[in-house]
């Protein structure tokens, strides 16, 4: 008896030890989930000893390296699993919330100043946007269907919100690659960036002097965010989310009376929608779902499009110069601010024109294309919504 006693509680010992590691990772794991890991390994080491947009990278890195530990199917913890925590959460994502809340803390936060005392520097954060529709052809020759390469395309903005919001509408099975693209190339800026202006500049060029910017009056700064709205959001009306957003957060920085809200909105509001937004479309990357031949065809077109949006950035200063007198020429390294990556895209402007005059600051003029940038990819955003969706 105490035999078969023994018997049987081994056979049940070992029946739960089979069991319990059928419910570990490492019997679920595979070779994808190792690459998605290390991929989140480089993007916080890039965050931490670079500072590469830590404030985006460090939580989509560790993001990645969550949702790549893998798991016994139906234990509800995976982001893709229905009532899981991480899966609510990523409803943010997948329904456009966190993105205008972003944009709302963003114009709580940004100057329009530079803009406004110099308003045609508003063409070249337009003239950035081509990359936006030059990539949209390209995915297009490739084979994505409109509304996928609509999506795809925006990433040229360097906007991650924008991208995260378009994909949702448009794209929802490609959001996690477009935003992984998305954010990962506005953390590239200081290294993509220098080597285009230089290539599409001469050296005359570089050491161009621009006035200093004209004060900006009070009266200025708030009815720009109003005549902004209407304006913008009368010709796009479907951008009206991240553009309503920007301008009435611009509006509470502004008018000077609402500090309170403008400070919660550019403090804990975007904080706590920067963490979310991180972490859940980190965690999107299971290796299962996003190591596909679409998400590497995205990561190049999104190098396409941000390559693009940058040259004609360039390109268009040197060209808006030709019809401009001396003394109110404009340095065309300010161009590849008209991306949206405020305030990187700037300081990229001012590292490398610093670079060729010690004293030749251009960060407050390259904030007025930047700033212009935002704009111009929430407008862009609303055209592709406008006739894809």
């Amino acid at each position: 008896m105490m035999t078969l006693a023994a018997g049987g509680f081994m056979e049940f010992m070992q029946t739960q030890m089979v069991q319990f590691w059928n419910y570990t990772a490492f019997a679920n794991f595979t070779w994808g989930h190792l690459v998605m890991i290390f991929i989140g390994l480089i993007f916080i080491t890039l965050a931490i000893t670079k500072e590469f947009e830590p404030l985006l990278l460090i939580p989509i890195g560790f993001g990645m390296i969550l949702g790549n530990i893998p798991f016994f199917p139906g234990l509800k913890v995976g982001i893709y699993e229905t009532g899981s925590v991480l899966n609510i959460l990523y409803h943010g994502v997948q329904n456009g919330w966190y993105p205008p809340l972003i944009f709302l803390g963003i114009g709580a936060m940004t100057d329009f100043s530079a803009l406004l005392s110099n308003p045609k520097l508003m063409l070249i954060g337009a003239a950035a946007q081509v990359g936006i529709f030059g990539a949209y052809m390209i995915a297009l020759a490739l084979g994505f269907t409109p509304a996928e390469a609509g999506a795809i395309g925006i990433i040229g903005g360097a906007d991650g919100p924008t991208a995260i919001f378009i994909s949702s509408q448009l794209a929802p099975d490609l959001m996690g690659a477009i935003a992984v693209s998305a954010y990962s190339y506005m953390a590239l800026v200081p290294v993509i960036q220098p080597p285009i202006m230089r290539a599409l500049t001469t050296k005359k060029e570089r050491l161009i002097r621009m006035k200093p910017p004209r004060q900006v009056s009070k009266l200025e700064k708030i009815t720009f965010p109003i005549l902004g709205v209407l304006f913008t959001c009368f010709i796009v009306p479907s951008g009206l989310p991240l553009l309503g957003m920007l301008f009435f957060g611009n509006l509470l920085k502004e008018s000077g009376v609402t500090k309170r809200l403008a400070n919660a909105a550019s403090g804990p509001i975007i904080d706590i929608c920067t963490i979310l937004i991180g972490i859940t479309v980190g965690a999107s990357t299971q290796a299962t779902s996003f190591l596909t031949p679409k998400s590497i065809m995205i990561f190049g077109l999104g190098a396409g499009s941000f390559i693009i949006a940058t040259t004609f950035g360039v390109l268009f200063v040197k060209f808006m110069n030709l019809f401009l007198k001396e003394g109110n020429k404009i340095n065309p390294l300010i161009g590849n601010s008209g991306v949206s990556a405020v305030p990187d895209a700037a300081r990229v402007s001012n590292s490398v024109g610093l670079e060729y005059d010690k004293t030749n600051y251009l960060m407050m003029h390259a904030m007025g294309p930047n700033v212009a940038g935002v704009v111009g990819s929430a407008v862009a955003a609303g055209m592709l919504l406008s006739f894809l969706k």
